[in-house]
């Protein structure tokens, strides 16, 4: 089981390879290449002899004054501009090996095998890395593709049902955000947390297949893509309100849910158009799988989510921008006044929907 196919960008074209056992051939490259890796994979990758940079793969790793110590490694490693990057790892890890490979004198060729399912389906195309600085969540970064992206799924058998919930819910916005056929189509699969090999296939090709589309139309988010960042205005402020315990794909679902219930308060619609029904059913199915959800929603700093709301970089200084479904069930932005009755409207959305899940 094999597939395969190109994303053009203004760098030139990469390719991405979806099949089983892909690891091992990639670990058979040139003395050239590092690896770059989620620590979980030291011991193994240790033994077979890799040049190894192992990162303990949280949130505080992708900070920007961690990058120095990476950098610092690739050169005591002997990484010259004929050095390529092998990153094996999560989102963390590619924030951080995109980064790190854009800049080491100035641009080292990469490779990209992600191992968790929301890596899989959105993160890995699309080029761009996200860093932190200080306090500020994904402040800074850049775009620099892979030039090969390797989808092992094998992979997908080590990851707990919490990973792949997180991964499906990443899957699903991205076809939700797409006008044509993606949504239905994902919808008929109904994948789930459970879901056979062959399903996980099809729902990585079909996220990926749809997320090129606007890649391809609007690689450097200037409008068609941003429509990807749905939930996550909403996403980014719950996890740091609960200081990063929920993990991203599930806080983009509760996310999501959050900008639904904003859309309602403030009467963008009265009902719930078709489309968005069924997605907030299956956000909430997914949601509903996740054990320990409950117990993390208790540790939301609920009076945090505003302020953390309202540092998202994609406001300007008079507006948030908010992106909701529209009467027709279509995502759109709305750049929504700061002003007291919207904070309020805003307020009474995330407490809604975090309380709700805390219950």
């Amino acid at each position: 089981m094999s597939d395969y196919f190109k994303v053009a960008a203004s760098t030139g074209e990469y390719a991405v390879h979806i099949g089983s056992n892909l690891l091992k051939s990639q670990l058979a490259q040139s003395d050239q290449q590092i690896v770059l890796c989620d620590d979980f994979f030291a011991s193994a990758l240790q033994a077979q002899g890799s040049n190894l940079i192992c990162i303990h793969a949280t949130e505080s790793a992708k900070s920007l004054d961690q990058m120095e110590p990476i950098i610092v490694a690739l050169r005591q490693l002997g990484a010259t501009r004929k050095t390529h990057i092998l990153a094996l790892g999560g989102g963390v890890v590619q924030d951080i090996a995109t980064f790190v490979a854009s800049v080491y004198m100035r641009g080292l060729k990469w490779h990209y095998l992600p191992t968790t399912l929301l890596g899989m389906v959105d993160s890995c195309i699309g080029g761009k890395s996200s860093i932190n600085v200080g306090p500020y969540k994904n402040l800074i970064g850049n775009f620099y593709p892979p030039d090969k992206i390797y989808i092992d799924l094998q992979f997908i058998n080590t990851l707990s049902a919490d990973q792949r919930a997180a991964g499906l819910l990443e899957a699903v916005k991205i076809c939700f955000a797409h006008t044509g056929e993606a949504f239905d189509n994902y919808i008929t699969l109904q994948p789930l947390t459970d879901s056979s090999p062959d399903v996980f296939h099809q729902v990585i090709r079909l996220a990926l297949a749809t997320k090129r589309w606007f890649i391809e139309i609007d690689e450097h988010d200037h409008k068609e893509r941003l429509l990807l960042n749905y939930g996550h205005t909403f996403g980014h402020a719950i996890e740091g309100a609960c200081d990063f315990l929920i993990p991203h794909g599930i806080a983009v679902g509760m996310g999501m849910l959050a900008a639904i219930e904003f859309a309602r308060l403030n009467h963008h619609f009265e009902e719930s158009p078709t489309r968005v029904a069924a997605l907030s059913t299956y956000v909430r199915a997914l949601l509903s799988t996740v054990t320990d959800l409950p117990t993390w929603t208790r540790q939301i700093a609920c009076d945090e989510l505003m302020d953390r709301f309202g540092s998202d970089k994609k406001h300007s200084s008079t507006h948030y921008c908010v992106i909701v479904p529209d009467t027709a069930g279509y995502l759109t932005r709305l750049m929504v006044e700061k002003n007291a009755g919207n904070r309020a409207l805003i307020d009474l959305a995330f407490r809604k929907v975090c309380l709700g899940n805390a219950a």
